[in-house]
């Protein structure tokens, strides 16, 4: 009862069919163009004190996944559903200190595959990432659960194709990501009638990450 209550409230019920797994803190981190210039030396040295407070993390259990994206930027999964706590742990990453990269927390839930620790010596892949924005507007403010709900059909027949490894959801349902092998078509991800009818808008990128980051199977 408490659940259904919970879907009901959100006004998403096409969200409410899916199997409810651990929570997270997915982390972006976005190249902060406004940033000082500084010296190669300094930047050198903020890295490698980012490196190692990834390390720390890892080995404390509090980072689970992290990767960069080509051009720049990349994300973190940290074990915690608390965006506030989440933030307290990244305060000593010298790089977000010195505001080389802006920064963005949401909770995130992991409705197809999930996020496991990959023990070294571990194998770097690149997947297709796609994020999901939704704009509500007064085109899309009557109809979107329904538009939700098609989304959603949309995702789980493209799950049977075997190249989704993971799909989840940010923050409270406004934000999807789908994670996926090899490069994707955008005409097939156009398709989604979330996109279609306006209700998403969608940013394509390309994920350096440890394979099995997802629990995606090693093959």
């Amino acid at each position: 009862m408490k659940r259904l209550f919970f879907c009901l409230l959100l006004l998403v019920p096409a969200y409410c069919g899916w199997a409810q797994q651990d929570a997270y803190t997915f982390v972006f981190l976005t190249k902060n163009v406004n940033a000082d210039k500084i010296s190669q030396t300094l930047s050198d040295s903020l890295m490698k004190g980012h490196m190692a407070n990834i390390n720390r993390l890892a080995a404390e259990g509090k980072l689970i996944a992290a990767g960069p994206f080509d051009g720049g930027g990349g994300i973190f999964i940290l074990r915690t559903a608390s965006t506030d706590k989440a933030r307290d742990w990244l305060s000593t990453d010298p790089g977000i200190r010195a505001r080389r990269w802006e920064v963005t927390l949401s909770p995130y839930k992991p409705l197809i595959g999930s996020v496991c620790v990959v023990k070294e010596p571990y194998e770097m892949v690149s997947y297709a990432f796609v994020r999901f924005d939704m704009v509500v507007t007064k085109f899309t403010a009557q109809s979107y659960p329904d538009i939700l709900r098609r989304h959603e059909e949309f995702v789980k027949k493209l799950a049977t194709t075997g190249n989704v490894v993971t799909y989840g959801i940010l923050g409270e349902h406004d934000t999807g990501i789908l994670v996926m092998k090899g490069e994707v078509q955008r005409a097939v991800i156009e398709a989604d009638p979330g996109i279609q009818e306006g209700l998403f808008e969608v940013q394509y990128k390309t994920l350096w990450i440890a394979k099995g980051s997802f629990c995606e199977p090693k093959e």
